[in-house]
């Protein structure tokens, strides 16, 4: 599928005009429907919408970080927390909303260990959509109704909320140690001193809570991390 492009009659965000909101959905009707609400229930001057993952780093990669990322869990591209993760990095600023029709309880705790802001499942009214923009900007997480706080934490998402804490050069240092590489080839890779990257991997297994190598390996795969790492720049 061909990434969405925003009529080049759309305004660029400016600080000067207000805050920006990015969609993240590849149902054109239910994107529609999302900009009608941001635009009626907050003081977004701008809302952009983008049909697939590649499509919304594009943008973030040409614009300031959005005040708000409203991202289904589904894309043609990506599926899963792959994306949040991914959005997470690239515009570390923006509170991301998950607007999914996936939201059992185990989906819901994944994403916000991930590092959502909140959790609206799709087809929610306006209303609870207003909901969780006053919660997020009053400091708070939002979940959805029916969501149970005190249930047992997976060790999935354990994991997911490490990795989600890790730097973009932690990240891409753990992918290249997932590849099999080496320090020094590492260090190579990146351009940077070898002794920087053993102090990144002892951030590493520090932050993963793991004594080895070899297990941050196994927590980086049994997370599917190597799907969700940011692409070099």
């Amino acid at each position: 599928m061909t990434p969405s492009k925003v009529p080049s009659s759309q305004p660029a965000p400016d600080p000067a005009i207000g805050s920006w909101a990015l969609i993240v959905d590849d149902h054109p009707l239910f994107c529609d429907a999302l900009e009608l609400t941001l635009k009626s229930i907050a003081d977004f001057n701008i809302v952009r919408t983008s049909n697939c993952l590649e499509a919304a780093l594009k943008e973030l990669d040409a614009l300031p970080a959005p005040d708000l990322i409203l991202l289904d869990l589904n894309l043609p591209d990506v599926s899963g927390l792959d994306g949040l993760l991914q959005l997470k990095r690239r515009a570390e600023t923006a509170q991301i909303i998950v607007v999914s029709s996936m939201a059992d309880n185990a989906v819901v705790h994944s994403a916000i260990a991930a590092g959502a802001s909140g959790f609206v499942p799709k087809h929610s009214a306006r209303t609870t959509f207003k909901d969780a923009l006053d919660a997020i900007r009053a400091g708070s997480v939002y979940k959805p109704t029916g969501y149970v706080e005190g249930e047992e934490i997976t060790q999935e998402a354990q994991n997911i909320a490490r990795l989600s804490s890790l730097t973009n050069q932690q990240a891409r240092i753990l992918q290249a140690i997932c590849e099999g590489k080496l320090n020094k080839q590492i260090a190579y890779d990146l351009s940077i001193a070898e002794t920087t990257v053993k102090a990144h991997v002892t951030a590493i297994m520090r932050k993963l809570g793991v004594q080895s190598r070899t297990q941050a390996v196994l927590v980086a795969h049994e997370s599917k991390f190597t799907n969700l790492l940011p692409k070099d720049e």
